[in-house]
């Protein structure tokens, strides 16, 4: 775990982008959870975080009047926009922050987000000034997951830096492919090393969440589909924490959302 777990998160805002939309999943932010809303749910977690506050950035007025029944506070966006840090671009305008308030964008269907990862990701610009956003990452366990597209993976330099995500097993270890070469027991094996999963949460000061959507995309966003590598394709840095544990799972499909109604009860 990287130092800016021990440090006091600073005052930050947690976005929540909410988009009613959803091919696999319809009106997801609204499906039932124990008889709330996955957004409210999801809010509900980010309350327990040290955050000052909680704002859900929603693109549809059904998804505010949930908010409003549920006592959270949400702002309506524009329903077009191409991504959710586009939402919380036009979010944090409306909500008047400066320059250098730290954002932290939640994802509005990760009911179980964990309130001490939110406060971690936080932590980490104030204690890196080198760096224009913040995530998190777990170590990978199981060669299944390392070898999953769906499963996105960081590696990080030296000072807990993202040097590159992608989809595909990164590192590559070439003198053992097709084996879980991490493993304790594997022979010329990096001791106390293994790959990292990337988690998607992100923060960013409130300026350069801001000027994100005007940097032009970038040949390996488009090839990985992954918003982030824009961000060090144009040269900026992206601190990481690295947390003990994996999250709790997250919503995407019917399944996903049976899975999590059970967890919750």
């Amino acid at each position: 775990m990287n130092a800016a777990a021990a440090l006091p998160a600073p005052a930050f805002t947690v976005l929540i982008p909410a988009r009613l939309s959803s091919t696999r999943l319809p009106d997801k932010p609204l499906a039932d959870i124990g008889g709330v809303p996955m957004v409210v749910r999801v809010a509900q977690r980010a309350m327990q975080s040290q955050a000052a506050r909680v704002v859900v950035a929603a693109d549809h007025s059904r998804i505010l009047e949930a908010c409003a029944a549920h006592g959270v506070q949400a702002v309506a966006t524009r329903a077009d926009h191409p991504s959710g840090s586009d939402r919380l671009a036009e979010a944090c305008a409306q909500l008047g922050l400066s320059g250098d308030d730290i954002v932290v964008n939640v994802q509005g269907d990760e009911p179980l987000i964990d309130p001490a990862l939110i406060d971690a990701v936080a932590a980490l610009l104030p204690a890196r000034p080198d760096a224009a956003m913040g995530t998190a990452a777990h170590a990978i366990h199981t060669l299944a997951d390392y070898a999953n597209p769906n499963v996105v993976k960081v590696v990080l330099d030296a000072r807990g830096l993202a040097h590159y995500f992608s989809r595909a097993p990164i590192p590559h270890a070439r003198d053992h492919a097709g084996a879980a070469w991490w493993d304790a027991g594997h022979a010329g094996a990096p001791p106390g090393y293994a790959p990292l999963r990337h988690v998607g949460i992100y923060s960013y000061r409130a300026a350069f969440l801001r000027a994100f959507p005007t940097l032009a995309p970038a040949p390996t966003e488009a090839l990985e589909a992954l918003e982030q590598l824009r961000a060090l394709w144009h040269g900026h840095r992206i601190a990481v924490h690295v947390t003990d544990s994996a999250p709790g799972p997250g919503v995407d499909t019917p399944a996903d959302l049976a899975r999590v109604r059970e967890l919750l009860g």
